[in-house]
């Protein structure tokens, strides 16, 4: 196949790759958030969790950045940010553990769409670098989505 035409098959990767990019960095900018605005004795599971997962997310977005890199592209900078995580916002009740574990969820289920649609972009266009990255990314998130759906769990059987 010649280069140009690698290069066209490979675009819908790239751009899932700089939307992801992008997730993984407001997830961030949300998990410390609400780590930090939760009270009360109940949230404090909830923001250990979310503490830990700052770090991970933040190295999803490396990853991705560097396949960026990789691909002779360059990772969205600011600029290219526009806010997509409404439900992840923290809650005007900082005890409202409730809304943090359904935003998390809603935010990892976005993740795990488009993890998914990155593995098929990825695959189509022969890039198999990217297509692996995207399948331990879409482990990680569908593990945190698991975690939080427990959470959910406890919170709506007191």
């Amino acid at each position: 196949m010649p280069e140009n035409e690698q290069a066209t098959d490979n675009d819908e990767a790239i751009e899932l790759l700089k939307k992801a990019y992008l997730d993984e960095l407001e997830t961030v900018m949300n998990y410390l958030t609400n780590s930090i605005v939760l009270d009360g004795v109940r949230a404090e599971e909830i923001k250990g969790s979310l503490q830990e997962d700052i770090q991970e997310e933040l190295g999803h977005a490396e990853q991705i950045g560097q396949r960026l890199k990789q691909l002779d592209e360059v990772p969205p900078g600011s600029a290219d940010f526009q806010a997509n995580q409404a439900n992840l916002q923290p809650p005007e009740d900082s005890t409202s553990v409730i809304s943090v574990i359904e935003g998390v969820i809603e935010a990892e289920e976005d993740a795990i769409e488009t993890y998914r649609a990155l593995v098929d972009a990825a695959e189509e266009a022969n890039d198999p670098v990217t297509e692996d990255l995207a399948v331990t990314l879409l482990g990680d998130e569908e593990a945190h989505r698991a975690e939080f759906r427990g959470f959910r769990k406890e919170y709506k059987n007191d």
